[in-house]
């Protein structure tokens, strides 16, 4: 059986796929990865073939010509176009794609797969992607909801109307272009009626009753063995536990001076820092030793070690630091962000902070809430709930739905 698991996003995207695709291979599964350039270390590090899909996500977000919103059907475009002509290379032979990331990529994953006769399957990482009725979707950039429409199936019916304005031309001409019929309705299109959800179902359930066939296996993750480095260990060691500072791959352009305000905010408490630098490239503002910037570390090994964690509520940092049985604080940036910084406050396992740029007055109120004894309890309690077989679930659901000479 041959399997392409396709994403174009940022790691939050890319590492569930990791997991995804090594439990594959161990079940014999001949399996590659379609993901930006940024993560062909990653890949490799796990011996997973990769195939490079478009131009640096890192650039996209962070670099001096980085995407807006304006430049978003031109974007679209481009996108569909490479994506196509990459994933329908790398596809041949498949039994099924598999595909998340940025809607007109997926739109290319999905127009392959009807191109090849090959089997399909859209993943979300977290619920508020998926249209339902009990919760809204996410607004389009330039595109605010409107006030005066509280139901939330209207707000989804307004929700397909943009993406149809958004990308259905882009995507129907190079349908047309390659012989493919034009779509009426992108986002099911995309979506299906049948998408998955790899996501934790007590961190992240999907409410029922609703309106699509959703499959949800649990997060898809990748047990990470590597070892800390050893500055990393040396200064775990020379102290008490510090809090982790870390926005991942937002590049936190609205927040300047967020570095200063995370340090001094750990700093009123009494504790010590350790900051990761992400793609914000955060930097300790002063040579003090109770403080120490880190790259890229397995968050796994690190996580239960700390005090609490400072993210920007990804999936993935998420549902490790509630596996870590470590209290949270989310200071969400856009997208999926404020769903998991509310589902963290509603479990009691850390505390949303309100809106996306912190001040000193903010995140040390935040901070003084998450490092109490009630809420190191509650995490800890919650912990011992979180699913770790989520890959593995998915990974027999492939088998059993699109292997040759299926099983019962």
């Amino acid at each position: 059986m041959r399997v392409l698991l396709s994403t174009y996003g940022s790691r939050g995207d890319v590492e569930p796929m990791v997991g995804l695709a090594v439990r594959l291979r161990e079940l014999g599964v001949e399996v590659r990865v379609c993901a930006p350039p940024d993560f062909a270390e990653r890949l490799a590090e796990v011996d997973v073939p990769m195939v490079p899909a478009g131009p640096s996500m890192r650039q996209a977000v962070t670099g001096a010509n980085r995407w807006k919103a304006t430049d978003l059907s031109q974007r679209a475009a481009e996108l569909v176009a490479t994506q196509f002509e990459t994933v329908i290379a790398a596809a041949e032979g498949c039994d099924v794609l598999v595909a998340t990331g940025l809607f007109p990529a997926a739109a290319a994953v999905r127009s392959v797969a009807e191109k090849l006769g090959t089997g399909y399957v859209y993943v979300s990482f977290f619920p508020s992607m998926l249209p339902s009725p009990h919760h809204p979707p996410h607004p389009w950039p330039g595109r605010p909801q409107p006030a005066e429409v509280a139901d939330n199936r209207e707000l989804w019916e307004l929700n397909a109307q943009s993406m149809n304005e958004l990308f259905g031309e882009v995507i129907n001409n190079h349908r047309a272009s390659v012989g493919l019929p034009l779509v009426d309705h992108i986002r099911d299109f995309i979506l299906t009626d049948h998408p998955w959800l790899a996501a934790d179902p007590v961190l992240a359930p999907w409410p029922e009753p609703s309106d699509l066939d959703v499959v949800q296996t649990g997060a898809w993750t990748l047990p990470d063995v590597r070892p800390l480095p050893a500055e990393v260990e040396a200064f775990l060691g020379a102290g008490t536990a510090p809090v982790y500072v870390g926005f991942g791959s937002m590049p936190m352009h609205a927040s300047a001076d967020v570095a200063r305000v995370a340090v001094e905010s750990v700093r009123a408490q009494g504790r010590r820092v350790l900051v990761s630098r992400g793609w914000a490239d955060l930097a300790l503002i002063d040579g003090r030793d109770d403080c120490l910037a880190v790259g890229e570390v397995n968050q796994q090994a690190l996580f239960p070690r700390v005090a609490a964690v400072v993210h920007h509520g990804g999936a993935g940092t998420t549902t490790t630091a509630a596996r870590a049985g470590v209290p949270q604080v989310v200071v969400p940036q856009l997208v999926d962000q404020p769903f998991w910084a509310d589902r963290v406050a509603e479990l009691g396992i850390g505390v949303a902070h309100d809106g996306p740029t912190p001040t000193t007055e903010s995140l040390s109120a935040a901070l003084r809430t998450a490092l109490t004894p009630e809420t190191s309890a509650r995490a800890t309690a919650v912990a011992g709930t979180i699913r770790t077989d989520g890959a593995a679930v998915a990974a027999e659901l492939l088998i059993d739905g699109f292997g040759r000479g299926r099983r019962p």
